[in-house]
């Protein structure tokens, strides 16, 4: 019960920080000289009548501080708009998010179940030889920047057919059975998920080896050496758990920060997700569109950072404690 209570008092605590986000955001749109229906106008399959009605929702001839407050409510409606090409924004976003959380939720998973145990095993052995390989192999992956990397596969693609070039799945998909769209599926999300796997890797397995080496040198760990605690039981059932929950805290940020970094490599490999939709919205300068990506990013953030909360208080007993609950 008092975990629930904990993460209502969360949320709660975020709708400032999205309040705060919204208006940074609108009014830098808005106060630049970009017309925020000038795509629109150049479309002529938008009709007059929605040009108009887009205009009554923006408020376009109202003071900026009454255009955000009619923003806002629309939002709250969920009525986020038209895109530039006539389309309804929702519809773009709802088509748009589900294959950006299926990156991000692959490319979470592979990373940590990989950069983890690689960052104890860096830490365990110290300045061995395994310890400077993997350092020398996370420095490349991290001095590799993600659209070089990504550029680099796609040429790799086009070159030996081994992989499907752009988009989510083939042609054909409707007539695939269920086994063949799996295998379709996995084959185009493997190189953007190399992509942003080789460059989460490499800062999760730093991170991960730098908090071991930092536990590992603390009192209560020689403390627990010198009275004959077993290597075995120090690391893993004593120094590993704490060396997690830094961790766990960089979990919210790096499922927000994907979003970001997810931009390029979508828009190399045409992959239909929310940072090349983003990318393409602000180089039409579509501002609805851009305006509602923004939000579902701030908000893809709160998530990430919720669920690092929630599981912080599971994993760290003197949190559970602090907040006067039991897990």
């Amino acid at each position: 019960m008092e975990i629930l209570k904990y993460i209502l008092k969360r949320i709660l605590q975020t709708i400032p920080l999205l309040i705060i986000v919204s208006l940074i955001s609108f009014f830098i749109i808005r106060l630049s000289p970009v017309d925020p229906l000038a795509e629109l106008k150049l479309n002529p399959s938008v009709s007059k009548e929605t040009l108009q009605r887009e205009t009554e929702r923006l408020g376009l001839d109202k003071p900026i501080i009454v255009q955000y407050g009619k923003w806002a409510k629309a939002f709250l409606r969920g009525d986020l708009g038209i895109t530039s090409n006539g389309e309804q924004v929702s519809a773009k976003l709802k088509e748009r998010i589900p294959n950006t959380l299926l990156l991000t939720v692959i490319v979470i998973f592979l990373s940590w179940s990989v950069g983890v145990p690689l960052g104890v095993i860096a830490a365990v052995n110290w300045k061995s030889p395994l310890d400077r390989i993997l350092t020398v192999l996370t420095s490349i992956g991290m001095a590799i920047p993600s659209f070089f990397l990504a550029v680099l596969l796609l040429i790799l693609a086009v070159k030996t057919g081994w992989f499907p070039v752009g988009g989510l799945t083939s042609s054909n998909f409707m007539d695939m059975s269920f086994s063949q769209k799996v295998i379709d599926v996995t084959r185009h999300l493997i190189l953007p998920v190399t992509v942003l796997f080789t460059l989460s890797l490499a800062g999760l397995q730093r991170q991960m080896r730098a908090n071991l080496l930092d536990v590992l040198d603390s009192d209560y760990v020689k403390f627990a050496r010198a009275k004959g605690v077993g290597e075995f039981s120090v690391i893993y059932k004593h120094a590993l758990r704490n060396a997690v929950n830094p961790m766990i805290t960089l979990l919210g940020f790096e499922f927000a920060g994907l979003l970001s970094g997810a931009a390029l490599t979508e828009y190399v490999f045409q992959y239909p997700g929310l940072g090349r939709l983003i990318l393409e919205a602000v180089l039409k300068s579509d501002i609805n569109l851009v305006m509602a990506s923004l939000m579902m990013g701030a908000i893809m953030l709160v998530v990430g950072n919720l669920i690092a909360d929630i599981l912080l208080i599971i994993t760290d007993p003197r949190i559970r404690q602090k907040n006067g609950g039991q897990a």
